[in-house]
Order: structure tokens, then sequence, then C-alpha cells
């Protein structure tokens, strides 16, 4: 497939565009946040900062992303239900940052979110060529869109995750749609995810370690209502293998995540909304390694279930899972040294201290 030159120049324009405006927002956004009382304020074990840090960085992201999609992007009917149902995710984000809302009130807005992208024809209308009936098409749609938008949330535990694991899911789906070009709405779609990226891009700089600002339940919601929009809007609308588990690749870390503290959580007899130290980032940080070793590794796993999906899509089903099992052996030998290094290294400093004591 030849990519048209002028489409990727447009692409490019949405990124830099969606970057710039998410860039220069953020300090705007950053002084509201603490006008208004959007601040985060470290109370329990599973927070990582030890002072007030302003949230609701998320508005900077979503305007990014809103305003270079719509001068350069289009429109038609499934998309405008997912733009709407996007804002509502932003206002319930906006008002969760501010007052903090119970989980319950939260999780039935998201429902209406992504009934309102459903009734606008977005929906998973297939799995492996089955056509599924209308009734389940549209509750696995609602069910598919909450988890994510969910899954995307219960990451943003450091510094930095959540949005760049969002931009290397966004950028690996971007990639995936420019192989599938013209088919279904492949085009459209690339156009949503080059926005995503763009505001993802522009906010990092403000979200890397030391954070001076978190995107709060504003940025990850709406990313994570995104990214599991556009997967049923351009990936789960066409009739290949990759349909299925392209977006089941890509967004493999907040899934992984999500469903593990479903089921940690239910096994202990609590409800899965309710908030705990368990999930993958704590773990990480639990081994001994850093904020930004933990990210790095994350991203570096996103990366690889990215490249899987690509991979999936232009070679096939068997490449791609020999491509991630090479990849899977050799991350887990890399981070075992690299733990055992680590772990000797911390070993030497305490003993170390205990002499000096």
């Amino acid at each position: 497939m030849v990519l048209d030159s002028e489409f990727i120049v447009r692409l490019l324009y949405i990124i830099f565009l969606g970057a710039g405006i998410s860039c220069a927002i953020t300090p705007l956004v950053k002084w509201l946040a603490g006008k208004v009382g959007a601040m985060d304020i470290p109370k329990d074990k599973r927070r990582m900062h030890d002072k007030p840090i302003p949230r609701m960085g998320g508005l900077g992201i979503f305007l990014g992303f809103m305003i270079s999609f719509l001068v350069f992007g289009e429109v038609n009917t499934e998309l405008r239900g997912i733009l709407i149902g996007a804002v509502v995710i932003v206002v319930l984000g906006i008002v969760d940052d501010i007052k903090t809302l119970h989980a319950l009130p939260k999780f039935f807005v998201q429902i209406i979110a992504a009934v309102i992208v459903v009734v606008h024809g977005c929906r998973i209308e297939q799995v492996l060529g089955w056509e599924m009936p209308v009734w389940l098409s549209y509750t696995a749609t609602v069910i598919w869109i909450v988890m994510i938008t969910n899954a995307v949330n219960f990451i943003d535990g450091l510094d930095g995750l959540a949005a760049g694991v969002s931009a290397i899911s966004a950028g690996s789906m971007l990639v995936v749609a420019l192989m599938l070009l013209p088919e279904g709405n492949a085009t459209v779609s690339a156009m949503v995810l080059a926005a995503i990226l763009g505001g993802c891009i522009g906010f990092i700089p403000y979200n890397f370690n030391p954070a001076s600002i978190f995107m709060g339940d504003t940025g990850s919601t709406f990313l994570g209502f995104m990214l599991a929009s556009v997967s049923v809007f351009g990936l789960f609308k066409t009739y290949a293998m990759i349909s299925f588990a392209v977006p089941f690749l890509v967004l493999g870390l907040p899934l992984f995540d999500i469903c593990f503290a479903v089921i940690r959580r239910l096994a202990k007899g609590q409800s899965p909304m309710h908030a705990d130290r368990g999930h993958v980032h704590h773990r990480l940080i639990d081994m001994g390694f850093s904020q930004k070793q933990a990210v790095a590794i994350s991203y570096l796993i996103t990366v690889v279930l990215g490249l899987c999906a690509v991979v999936m899509t232009d070679k096939g089903e068997i490449q791609a899972l020999i491509f991630l099992a090479a990849l899977v052996l050799v991350g887990t030998l890399g981070l075992q040294l690299f733990f055992i290094k680590h772990h000797h290294k911390k070993q030497e400093e305490d003993q170390k201290n205990d002499k000096e004591d």
C-alpha cells in the first residue's frame, strides 16, 4: 500500500497542533486547578508524591485533541457520538478532580457516555467473523468502553505513566490504521489517533517525574474512553482476525491491570472499585524499582505489545506470536538480570550503612 503524502502531512499537522495547544494550555490548567481546589493531596500509601500536586491536567490534553481534530479532521455520525461521549466524560472528570466523587455515580455516567457512542452507530458488530445479535453487540460495546475507560484510570498512579502508555497505544493503533487504509473507518480513525497522540505529547513534559501537574480523572478517563471508542470505530469494524486481537494487544497493559485488580479485590471480598496498592506499577515499586524505572518498564511492555499488533497486521498471527514470545523471553531475562544487580547493590548499601551505624 502506498500512503498518500498529503494525508501524512495532514496527520503531522494534527499531531503538532494538538501537542502545541496541549503544551501551551497546560500551565493555564495548572493555575486553574489551584484556584478551584483540584489538588491531589497525599493521604494514603497509594500516593507516590509527598506534597499537594494540581490535577485536572487532562483538560489540556482534551483541548489539544479537540481543537486539532476539529481543524483538520472529519466528523461523521459515529464519530459525533464519540465526541459527545468524550465531552460527558471530561465534564465528569473535572467534577471528580474538584469534588472527588464516589465510584458508583461515576460508573453510571461512564455507562451513559458509552451508550451515547453505541446509539450513534459505533458498536462491535462481529467477533472472528461471527455476526453478533444487536442486543449483544450493544452490551459488548458498552462493557468494552467502560472497562478500558477505567483501565487507563487504574494505571494512572505514577508520574508520566498513563500519558506515556496512552501515547504509545495511540501511536501503535495509528500505524495499524495506516496499514488498513482505505478499509472501513481507517482514515478517520488515523486522524483521531493522531490528535490523541498530539495531546499526550504536549502534556507529558509537565507530567514526567517529578510531575508539576497530574492529568487526574479528567485525563485518564478521557484517554481510556477515546482509545476504547476508536478501537471499536476503526478496528472492530473490519472482518479480519486483527480486528479482534489488535485492541487487546495495544491495550494489553491496562487490560491486564484492571482484570488482575478486579480478581484480586473480589478474592478479598472487596468491591471491584475499591482502591488498593496492588497495581502493576505499585508492584514494580515494591520490587525496588524507582518511579522512573517502573514507568520505563511499563513503556517497554506497551511498545512490545504495540509492535506485536503491527506485526500481526502486516505478517499474520503466527509471526506475531513468535515475535511476542521472543520479546517476552528477552525482556524477562533482562528484567531478571537488572533486578538481581539492583538487589545486590541495595544489599551492599544496606551492609555499608549498618557498618557506619
